[in-house]
């Protein structure tokens, strides 16, 4: 290398700064692929949610719709105000336990203990600092 900057009559200081020039190069251009490829992947995360969002929107007018259903098959044995008591109080039934099943596992999530003993230990210390 040393016999080859003898024959360019470049400087130490020239071949560094070459260097550098060329890292530079090396992490704009690397930011420029991550930004295309973030670029690329927002736009296909767009297109995907449209018809996430319209599922979303559809889906408790099917469940409506079933349900009415089953309070319209139920109308053939029953009377109309049945059927629909019926399908409601099922209805409500599965809620309730889904909501009870929720908030069992909700119940079993617990605040990070050591986190919460941290941030005690510096509000004790910042109070001590103060005074």
């Amino acid at each position: 290398m040393a016999l080859q900057n003898m024959q360019n009559n470049r400087s130490v200081t020239e071949v560094l700064q070459d260097i550098v020039a060329n890292i530079q190069e090396i992490v704009r251009s690397e930011f420029k692929l991550a930004r295309t490829e973030i670029g690329e992947q927002a736009t296909r995360a767009a297109k995907s949610s449209a018809p996430l969002g319209s599922g979303i929107v559809l889906a408790p007018y099917a469940l409506g719709f079933i349900l009415l259903a089953i309070v319209y098959a139920l109308e053939m044995v029953v009377a109309a105000w049945l059927a629909a008591l019926i399908v409601g109080v099922a209805v409500a039934v599965v809620a309730a336990i889904l909501v009870s099943v929720g908030r069992k596992r909700l119940e079993q999530v617990k605040m990070p203990q050591r986190t919460m003993a941290s941030v005690k230990e510096n509000v004790e210390w910042a109070k001590n600092q103060i005074r």
